[in-house]
């Protein structure tokens, strides 16, 4: 995914907010502003090039203490970012560090 493009999209407001991500973010205090720190200032920790109808992404960043994922999708050709969901991870299904899966 180009982060480059993505954030432009982001600073420029192209961003669509999945109705059901923005019930779950409320239900997890989860703010738009920490979805939007997280994904100009965090990292991709997954990289899902084949989704359709967009290549989608989850990213890892930290509202202070608190671990935070959020799973976009992005469409390079309307420059439009699509927040899926965002949720706080847990040690059950991430090892520390938040970034690498627990194998099953």
């Amino acid at each position: 995914m180009d982060k480059a493009a993505l954030k432009d999209s982001i600073q420029n407001r192209r961003i669509e907010w999945q109705r059901h991500s923005l019930e779950w973010m409320m239900e997890r205090s989860i703010s738009r502003k920490a979805v939007i720190d997280v994904l100009l200032n965090g990292e991709i920790i997954e990289d899902y090039p084949q989704d359709q109808p967009f290549p989608s992404a989850l990213f890892l960043g930290w509202l202070g203490p608190r671990p935070i994922h959020v799973v976009i999708s992005y469409d390079s050709s309307d420059k439009r970012v699509y927040i899926i969901t965002a949720y706080e991870p847990s040690l059950e299904h991430f090892e520390a560090g938040f970034k690498i899966r627990r194998k099953k």
